[in-house]
């Protein structure tokens, strides 16, 4: 998939641009033209409520150097496997089964998403 090895939630993002210690170790080296993110991560960055115009800006600059994973069908059926499995909220079901179904190593901060990814 053009390069693409490893998908940021968007705790790891947040985490990134706030130079968030354990969010850039796990990141490392990794270059962001091997990352991508999922749509609903985009959404739930530019969606939050108290969002400067500054934030705004660094958040869509730091969008353009990762491809954005847009939900699509064949996402559907490994998202309701999630849900019902694994009884997991909506936005972390479409992030988990966005890099399963990708084929991505998922880069969370949030052991209970990356539980769904490693059972």
């Amino acid at each position: 998939m053009n390069g693409i090895k490893y998908l940021l939630d968007t705790n790891v993002i947040i985490g990134l641009l706030k130079a968030h210690g354990p969010a850039i170790r796990l990141v490392g080296n990794r270059p962001l033209k091997q990352c991508a993110v999922s749509q609903i991560s985009r959404l739930e960055l530019l969606g939050f409520s108290g969002l400067s115009t500054t934030d705004e800006q660094v958040i869509h600059r730091f969008l353009g150097y990762c491809q954005v994973l847009m939900l699509e069908e064949k996402l559907e059926p490994k998202i309701i496997e999630l849900r019902r499995g694994r009884s997991c909220k909506l936005p972390d079901a479409i992030i988990a089964a966005t890099a399963l179904v990708h084929g991505l190593q998922l880069l969370t901060l949030d052991q209970r998403l990356a539980s769904l990814i490693n059972q």
